[in-house]
């Protein structure tokens, strides 16, 4: 494998306790007020949604899921202060860049936040290309991994995805990519291994994967 197709939050960016508390706060005053981390990484998966639905116990009503995902950004933004890169992530990108290969990020994170947020982790000059979501949060991840890779000019087969959803795999075999998931963020260790790809516990064991070490 040529090249990585990096996620961003819950993999290169270590954002759980910011997910968790801006999570809390979308409940309040809801049917899933005082809902628990438990709770919520067992009701967890994409599209986000649906983890909405199942913490509310309910389908969501007309044009509350945009403002339940607006609420949830302005919360996650205030939060977002204290959030790190994944303890080895520097070391994963230094190796993978030093055996001569390329590597991007393709988050569903707004764009131009994740643009900035890589900037200033200070890691931008590391990625060919850094792309967040230019439209509407929700959806899968598929379509923009298709465009994400022909943007890139690079030959899927060569492609490496590392996320921490099973979405991530989804959109991985939607290109003809491989694809490794990693433990680091919200879904449990037992619905990514659902997907059917490699699940490891830290980034340098998915370079180890693709022959880098």
């Amino acid at each position: 494998m040529k090249h990585i197709v990096w996620d961003w939050n819950g993999t290169l960016l270590n954002d759980r306790d910011a997910v968790l508390g801006a999570t809390y706060e979308v409940f309040r005053g809801t049917e899933a007020d005082g809902v628990t981390a438990e709770q919520v990484v067992a009701a967890y998966t994409r599209p986000i949604w649906v983890t909405y639905e199942a913490l509310l116990g309910r389908p969501l009503r007309e044009g509350e899921w945009e403002r339940l995902d607006a609420l949830f950004h302005d919360h996650y933004e205030r939060l977002f202060a204290e959030a790190l890169l994944a303890v080895d992530a520097q070391r994963a990108l230094t190796l993978w860049e030093g055996a001569g290969r390329t590597q991007s990020i393709l988050s569903m994170a707004g764009h131009d936040h994740l643009v900035l947020t890589v900037e200033k982790f200070g890691i931008t000059p590391f990625f060919r290309r850094v792309d967040g979501l230019r439209g509407a949060a929700g959806g899968g991840k598929a379509e923009h991994m298709a465009v994400h890779v022909a943007q890139l000019g690079v030959d899927p087969a060569d492609v490496l995805v590392i996320g921490d959803a099973a979405d991530d795999a989804v959109a991985a075999a939607h290109v003809g990519a491989h694809a490794v998931l990693y433990t680091g963020g919200m879904q449990r260790r037992e619905e990514l291994e659902l997907a059917g790809v490699p699940v490891l516990d830290s980034l340098i064991e998915a370079l180890a994967f693709a022959g880098v070490s």
